[in-house]
């Protein structure tokens, strides 16, 4: 079955459209993370860098959760990025911590 073929969500009014949780385990962790943006003033999207420490919160979304880890104290970002943190995609998510390679990423 496609997620496509799922039913649109309610728009109950407050609810975001997603589950946040908390990993303990992974609270500090070293970590990279890749990703796309447009390039502005094109119709391209380009890859981006990211390099910091996760902090343990996380966004599921999805019936079949497609998890977001925050990461922040970014030692690493595209030029011009302006913002102190920033999601990364779990399945783009690199551990750089020995000790924390075994904690799973994805529920």
């Amino acid at each position: 079955m496609s997620s496509t073929a799922l039913p649109a969500p309610d728009d109950e009014a407050g609810e975001p459209p997603f589950r946040s949780g908390f990993e303990p385990r992974l609270r500090g962790a070293r970590a990279e993370c890749d990703g796309g943006a447009p390039v502005a003033g094109t119709h391209l999207a380009g890859r981006q860098d990211f390099a910091g420490r996760l902090t343990g919160n996380y966004r599921d979304f999805g019936p079949y959760p497609w998890r977001w880890y925050l990461m922040a104290e970014l030692t690493k970002k595209p030029n011009g990025y302006s913002l102190e943190a920033v999601w990364c995609d779990s399945g783009n998510l690199t551990l750089l911590d020995e000790d924390k390679l075994s904690i799973p990423l994805v529920p």
